[in-house]
């Protein structure tokens, strides 16, 4: 794990390419729990990154929620932030790199995102990085924040 603090913000001026490595060389880390305060990485690296994080915290998905008794999440979507979208959670070898991650997933709770599996690896205390991939073909990245 590297040794700069990282948050939300210095992940949106990374590329692909360092987000990539980030993720290759970040351990699983533990199951988070409650909610963690979420960001879309899309156009990494450029300046429109933080521009499309901030409209898409807005309007369309803030975060999850995480159950660790349950082993669920519930993501937080729309500009209230209602708490719907359910994945089960679990450690699992990762589509990305064959290394275990924590994986989110959608294919047998929800109608709407079935295609769906999140990874995530812990890059920082409190944050994690994220891969959405859609029928096993990755789409972006995505941070979850955690207070505690």
């Amino acid at each position: 794990m590297t040794h700069v603090r990282l948050d939300a913000d210095r992940l949106l001026t990374m590329s692909q390419n360092e987000l990539d490595d980030l993720f290759r060389q970040s351990p699983t880390g533990g199951f988070p729990q409650g909610e963690g305060t979420g960001t879309v990485i899309v156009a990494p690296g450029t300046t429109a990154s933080a521009t499309a994080a901030k409209l898409i915290h807005r309007f369309a998905w803030q975060g999850k929620v995480f159950d660790p008794e349950r082993s669920e999440l519930l993501n937080r979507v729309s500009p209230i932030g209602v708490r719907a979208v359910r994945a089960k959670v679990y450690r699992g070898t990762s589509l990305f790199d064959g290394r275990e991650s924590i994986v989110l997933d959608y294919s047998r709770t929800s109608l709407i995102a079935h295609w769906i599996r999140d990874e995530m690896r812990l890059v920082s205390p409190s944050v994690y990085l994220g891969i959405v991939f859609w029928d096993n073909a990755k789409i972006f990245n995505f941070t979850l924040t955690f207070a505690h």
